[in-house]
């Protein structure tokens, strides 16, 4: 009796422990795992005590402006870049966030490895912006940018930036290149 008593109670615990991982990766409108528009730089210990902080010092007049928050698991792997809105300011809170691991999903299973089709499948695309190297696929239900690489798109709408790109003129299997949150 007292084995069966201990035993589901190690599996409640690490049934507890794998959902609170996975909220860990969850991508919504105003969050991403622990970190909502409101969380600070100096709360940035706390929200990720089991992972490397790398904080970039500005030194001279041409990193002056570089204001970016980088985080990394002990092993090594990039997990986010993360922007402040002030730079060297402990107070600010965060503007953006660049997801790097793919274990950071939207409620709908969308990640750094998925690709045009997933996106517009699961959500309505607001905007596509026609840059010199990608094109940006805003959807304004996550406040999420996606950004494909023009090389994969067809060769004709690679060079000119003064086209309009519409969604079907972008292949379903392009791969999204960077995912950023802005608040």
């Amino acid at each position: 009796m007292k084995k069966s008593i201990l035993s589901l109670a190690i599996m409640a615990l690490a049934c507890v422990s794998c959902s609170t991982k996975t909220e860990n990766f969850t991508i919504a409108k105003n969050s991403i795992g622990a970190l909502t528009p409101t969380t600070q730089v100096k709360d940035l210990e706390t929200t990720f005590a089991n992972d490397s902080i790398v904080k970039f010092v500005p030194g001279g007049e041409f990193t002056a402006s570089i204001n970016e928050i980088e985080i990394f698991e002990k092993g090594g792997k990039k997990l986010l870049t993360l922007t402040p809105v002030t730079v060297m300011d402990s107070t600010s809170v965060i503007r953006s966030v660049q997801v790097f691991d793919p274990r950071y999903k939207s409620d709908k299973g969308i990640s750094t490895l998925s690709t045009f089709k997933d996106i517009q499948d699961h959500y309505k695309i607001s905007s596509i912006d026609n840059l010199i190297n990608a094109v940006v696929i805003s959807v304004n239900e996550l406040n999420a940018s996606f950004t494909i690489d023009k090389k994969e798109l067809p060769s004709n709408l690679r060079f000119d930036m003064s086209l309009n790109i519409e969604a079907s003129q972008i292949p379903d299997s392009a791969k999204i290149k960077y995912f950023f949150l802005n608040w």
